[in-house]
């Protein structure tokens, strides 16, 4: 799918999410502790502050009256807390957990990609789009 270039960082940083998830669903007895130490370093490096970027920019992008993005909004947000409370109590984590919390990263990852990027990038005139972008580049160099 082609994104648009005002949310393609964010694609980006997916991508990142996408690797943790994966090799978090694929874990097995000898494997959890490097999946689980891969996510936990992926989090902390990019993770939260991409939560926060979408929090902050994304997610007020529309119309909190709109119902389809109000669920998106409510759903993303879902998310973030249910992912940030697993990443903060993800020390050791058993093969099935680790392989939920794989699932419900990626998941969320291909919820955004499928569903709200595609409502922002339908709804936003292109001038608003490319705004957008431009606070999310900011943002994402920003120190």
């Amino acid at each position: 799918m082609k994104r648009s270039p005002a949310l393609a960082p964010l694609s980006r940083d997916h991508q990142h999410a996408l690797d943790a998830a994966l090799r978090l669903r694929r874990a097995g007895s000898d494997t959890v502790r490097a999946a689980s130490a891969h996510f936990a370093r992926f989090f902390e490096l990019e993770g939260r502050r991409h939560f926060d970027i979408e929090e902050e920019l994304l997610l007020p992008a529309l119309p909190g009256d709109d119902p389809e993005w109000a669920e998106a909004v409510r759903r993303i947000s879902d998310d973030h807390d249910a992912l940030r409370a697993l990443a903060d109590a993800a020390g050791e984590l058993s093969v099935s957990e680790a392989r939920a919390l794989g699932e419900r990263l990626g998941d969320h990852v291909r919820f955004e990609e499928r569903v709200a990027f595609v409502i922002l990038e339908r709804r936003l005139d292109p001038h608003e789009l490319e705004r957008l972008g431009r606070a999310i580049e900011a943002a994402e160099t920003a120190p």
